[in-house]
C-alpha cells in the first residue's frame, strides 16, 4: 500500500532534482530514501524515475503522477488540519435558536461577532423558537445551542441551564394610552387591562414570569381580543389592543407607536444559555464565549 511518506519522498525528490540533496533536506540516509521509492514503484508498477549517473529524471508515469501525488499531500494537509480544527472547536457549523423576547441585539450580538471573527471556520444557522421548544430540540439533537428567557417548565435530562444576564421589565402601551405619560406605574394599576400575552399552560419564558409577578400584586392578566407569544405582539400593542410587560432589550425593536414606561416594583428577567452537558468540542468552545 502506497503511503503519504513515500509520496512526501517522491515529491521531494523531483522538487530537490537528486536523491541526495532530498536525503539532506529530509535528514535520512540515501539509501532508505532509495528504498522507500522503489517500495512506491514497486506498488505502482513502474519506475518514476530513470536513475542516470548525474541525475534522475522523472519517466513519463513520473512525469504523470507528479501532479497527482501533490493534490493528494495538500488534501490530506487540509483534511488534517480540519481534524484538528474540529477537535479543538474551531470549525464547523452551530444550530442557534432564540426565543423571540431575546433579541440578538447590544452584548449578545456583539458576543456571537466576537466569536465569529475568532472563528473564520464556525458557521452559524439561527432559528427563533420558544424556551419549551428549544429544550426539545436540544434534547432531540436537533439544535446546539439556545437562548431562552427563565424560567422553564420542564426541564430535559442532559440539558445545562446557565444564566447570562438578568435585565428590568418595562410596561409596553401604545403611544396614545392613557398611562404614556407616566414616569412609573404600579403592576395594581393593570389590573384591568388586557394583556396581549398570555402564558400558555405548557410553556415558560417571559410571559409565564409575567403573569407571576401579576399574581404577586394581586391580579391575573386579562387576556385580550388578541394575543400573540411573538415579536408580532409590538404591533399588536401599536394597535391599541392592549399592554404588555416587556424587557428593556427589546426597546431596539420597539416601533414608533409603542413606548415603554418604568415600573413601581422590581421587576427582573433572566435570560439563559441552554446546551447539551456531554456536547461536542466546538459547542463547549462556543458556549464559553458567553
Amino acid at each position: 500500500m502506497i503511503s503519504t511518506r513515500q509520496l512526501h519522498y517522491f515529491v521531494e525528490i523531483a522538487d530537490s532534482g537528486s536523491f541526495s540533496a532530498a536525503s539532506e533536506r529530509l535528514f535520512i540516509a540515501q539509501s532508505a530514501l532509495s528504498r522507500q521509492i522503489k517500495e512506491l514503484e514497486g506498488e505502482l508498477g513502474t519506475l518514476l524515475f530513470e536513475r542516470t549517473a548525474r541525475q534522475p529524471r522523472l519517466t513519463p508515469a513520473g512525469e504523470n503522477f507528479l501532479p497527482r501525488a501533490r493534490a493528494m499531500l495538500a488534501e490530506l494537509a487540509k483534511a488534517s488540519t480540519a481534524a484538528r480544527e474540529i477537535g479543538r472547536g474551531q470549525r464547523g457549523q452551530i444550530r442557534l435558536s432564540h426565543s423571540s423576547t431575546v433579541p440578538l441585539t447590544g452584548q449578545l450580538l456583539t458576543t456571537l461577532k466576537d466569536y465569529l471573527a475568532q472563528q473564520p471556520g464556525v458557521s452559524l444557522e439561527i432559528a427563533q423558537q420558544s424556551s419549551e421548544a428549544q429544550l426539545q430540540e436540544l434534547h432531540e439533537h436537533r439544535l446546539d445551542v439556545g437562548l431562552l428567557r427563565l424560567p422553564v417548565l420542564r426541564q430535559r435530562e442532559g440539558i445545562v441551564l446557565r444564566a447570562l444576564f438578568t435585565e428590568p421589565l418595562k410596561l409596553a402601551v401604545a403611544a396614545d394610552h392613557r398611562l404614556v405619560s407616566r414616569q412609573r406605574v404600579s403592576l395594581r394599576e393593570l389590573a384591568q387591562e388586557p394583556f396581549i400575552s398570555i402564558p400558555h399552560r405548557d410553556r415558560g419564558g417571559l410571559s409565564y414570569l409575567s403573569a407571576e409577578l401579576c399574581r404577586a400584586a394581586g391580579f391575573f392578566p386579562r387576556a385580550a381580543q388578541v394575543v400573540s407569544r411573538k415579536t408580532t405582539q409590538l404591533q399588536l400593542i401599536e394597535a391599541g389592543f392592549g399592554v404588555a410587560l416587556l424587557p428593556v432589550s427589546m426597546a431596539a425593536l420597539v416601533p414608533a407607536g409603542v413606548r415603554l414606561v418604568d415600573l413601581e416594583e422590581d421587576c427582573q428577567s433572566t435570560v439563559a444559555l441552554a446546551c447539551r452537558a456531554d456536547d461536542s468540542p466546538l459547542i463547549s468552545e462556543f458556549c464559553r464565549h458567553f
